[in-house]
């Protein structure tokens, strides 16, 4: 595993869903690397700076209309 491999996948891996073995070369690829470590931790320093963020509140038009669109956009 290479550095933009592991960015691309480094969400993945801090929720714990990557399969055994991709979670195997992650580990791996962080055991070497200090800058995708760094990485790691910033990601984890800024997901736990946005858990503490009050929710969003939003009118109930402006909700709906969020709603709406996600609704209308194409899907794969």
């Amino acid at each position: 595993m290479n550095c933009e491999e592991f960015v691309g996948l480094v969400t993945v891996f801090l929720d714990g869903a990557l399969h055994e073995s991709a979670e195997v070369r992650c580990l791996v690829h962080l055991a070497e690397c200090d800058s995708c470590e760094t990485c790691l931790d910033q990601f984890r320093q800024t997901t736990a700076i946005l858990g503490e963020l009050p929710a969003p509140r939003l009118s109930t038009e402006t909700r709906d209309r969020l709603r709406g669109a996600f609704r209308a956009l194409p899907r794969d």
